[in-house]
């Protein structure tokens, strides 16, 4: 047989003979099914393929079909709002083509081949353009404006024709010519390959804040907007949770989550809530700028490896738009694993704990695409990509090699406690274990929002810090043991911890909190702190500092509506009158 065939089946990894001329991460089709599957070994003829779906029931000698191009994804109108799996095939239109079960071999276009977009442009006949212009806008949904890009491999061209009006994608909008006078035709759509980072200009430090509403993140470990951030924990300890919240109330403008591995009642939980929720910022439906890639825990092991490029090509996408573009992976600890198998099933030699000895450079690859960039094109405009990658530790243990890997390249850590998760403390996030490297770039920032955020921030943190080695003493002494000064930071810590860190996501009031609130909560609480440390100084008895009646309120503080802030700033002034008055 001169053409290629199956050589070898080892679940998910079939190897072909006869692929002379293939190409590393070449698409391929398998079997007489015609499997899509991906090249991810080359040996003289033999050619490696990864198998998207489920391999049962080939045979070897059956064909393969070389593609001779790299799995890619189709980027234009329509990616908003859809849930695909984890090759970018559209699960809504194959459900209403197979039903609840996915047949093999499905072959469905990402984006709607019969939908009309109405494209308007915004450049015209004879205007030079270079890769990354913007020529024209497609109103996709409410919220987001689709941007029409001249595609990343032309270098500098003159426009010979742009249309304007209702097109499907594939129609041709607009025609350029190239300095060789070759024509280039642009659609509303490009193809990218999913494996190579899309390229920008250059790259910048990222100075705003990506606020979540989460005021333990917010406030203590804050993620800069073109950052990166990992949150590992034990099971049960709420990771899924925090990225759901994340996706919900954070301020970027596109959300790209990656259900990658995860159980399917958590994303079927997902994609029932999305709909019904609204922007804070809008009040229009969330998934009018989300776009969801699902690849549960029961769909095929290869798939799940691909599904975080998937995500990570679209998210770069909007980015070149000039868009704030938040992903949320959860979690990388399964895309490890399914990276294991597949290693293993290659007769690799395996690293720490089975893993391949290559999982840390490509951890170090996929959250190296985040970042805040100037976007290709004449027109100076700035994109920001935030990763956000949930861990999922075997047992919780922090050693584990998929969280080191990851610690070693992401500057913000938040370390999920399963004590704090059993006690009803939730985000359950570990104040002392956890870090954030943004906080010298945030610095102006924050001083934007109030001149002393961050001194506010530095002494509750180190208040907490104390409250462990005090409870500690504590025990081995009794708290009469303990002075005044030492009993009035115990109480204060318990404030910050359940008046503050502790936040409820069922209550509208307090599920999100803006940065404005953020710090006015937080001085509430550390206005009475330093008030009664003041009076304490001067005789006043602990007890009768701690029974002033407006001490209650601080509790009730975070219920206030965001546009009643001036409630707290009375609320203080109050308790400074009772403490002088004791």
């Amino acid at each position: 047989m001169d053409k290629p065939y199956i050589a070898r089946i080892s679940g998910p990894l079939v190897v072909a003979k006869n692929c002379k001329g293939a190409k590393m991460y070449d698409m391929v089709k398998v079997g007489n099914l015609g499997l899509i599957g991906e090249i991810i070994e080359l040996k003289e003829d033999l050619a490696f393929i990864q198998v998207y779906e489920e391999t049962s029931g080939l045979h070897p000698f059956e064909p393969v079909i070389l593609m001779h191009k790299p799995l890619s994804v189709e980027l234009g109108p329509g990616l908003l709002g859809k849930i695909f799996d984890g090759i970018q095939r559209p699960l809504d239109e194959i459900y209403k083509r197979e039903g609840d079960f996915i047949k093999r071999g499905v072959d469905i276009p990402a984006l709607d081949r019969k939908k009309k977009w109405f494209f308007k442009p915004l450049k015209k006949v004879k205007d030079k353009v270079v890769a990354g212009d913007i020529i024209g806008e497609v109103e996709e949904t409410g919220l987001i404006k689709h941007k029409i890009m001249i595609p990343p491999y032309v270098e500098e061209a003159e426009i010979v024709e742009i249309k304007e009006g209702g097109f499907l994608i594939e129609d041709v909008v607009c025609e350029l010519k190239d300095k060789d006078e070759k024509i280039i035709e642009v659609k509303l759509y490009q193809v990218w390959p999913i494996r190579v980072p899309r390229p920008f200009k250059e790259r910048v430090m990222p100075s705003q804040i990506l606020s979540t509403g989460q005021r333990v993140l917010d406030t203590f470990f804050p993620l800069a907007s073109g950052g990166t951030a990992c949150c590992p924990g034990p099971f049960g300890a709420g990771k899924t949770i925090l990225q759901h919240q994340l996706a919900k109330w954070c301020d970027a403008q596109i959300i790209v989550y990656v259900a990658c591995g995860e159980r399917g009642n958590e994303t079927a939980d997902l994609l029932l809530s999305f709909p019904k929720l609204k922007d804070p910022h809008t009040g229009k439906p969330l998934l009018e700028r989300t776009v969801i890639v699902a690849n549960t825990s029961n769909m095929p092991v290869a798939a799940r490896e691909a599904s975080i490029y998937t995500g990570i090509t679209i998210a770069e996408y909007f980015r070149d738009q000039g868009y704030s573009v938040a992903l949320m992976a959860d979690s990388t600890s399964r895309w490890a694993e399914a990276l294991r198998e597949i290693s293993g099933r290659m007769e690799e030699m395996p690293g720490e704990e089975g893993y391949p000895a290559y999982l840390p450079a490509r951890l170090a690859e996929f959250y190296e695409r985040a970042g805040k960039v100037l976007c290709l094109g004449g027109d100076v405009q700035a994109g920001a990509l935030s990763i956000i990658g949930a861990v999922s530790p075997p047992g919780g243990d922090l050693s584990d090699p998929v969280v080191q890997a990851t610690l070693k390249v992401v500057k913000v850590f938040w370390g999920l406690d399963d004590k704090l998760a059993n006690a009803r403390h939730f985000p359950a996030i570990n104040w002392l274990t956890s870090y954030s490297l943004y906080h010298t770039t945030l610095e102006e920032f924050k001083k934007s929002i109030a001149p002393d955020f961050d001194d506010l921030r530095k002494e509750a943190m180190k208040i907490l810090e104390e409250e462990e080695e005090l409870k500690e003493i504590a025990r081995l002494v009794g708290e009469e043991g303990l002075s005044s000064q030492d009993k009035l930071k115990l109480e204060i810590a318990r404030l910050i911890r359940e008046d503050f860190l502790h936040q409820n996501a069922f209550l509208p009031e307090d599920t999100y909190t803006s940065l404005k609130k953020q710090y006015h909560l937080l001085r509430l609480i550390m206005s009475f702190y330093f008030k009664s440390s003041q009076f304490l100084q001067q005789g006043k008895e602990l007890e009768k500092i701690l029974s002033i009646p407006s001490r209650e309120e601080i509790a009730q503080a975070k219920f206030i509506p965001e546009d009643r802030l001036e409630e707290i700033i009375k609320l203080e002034e109050k308790i400074k009158k009772e403490l002088e008055n004791v």
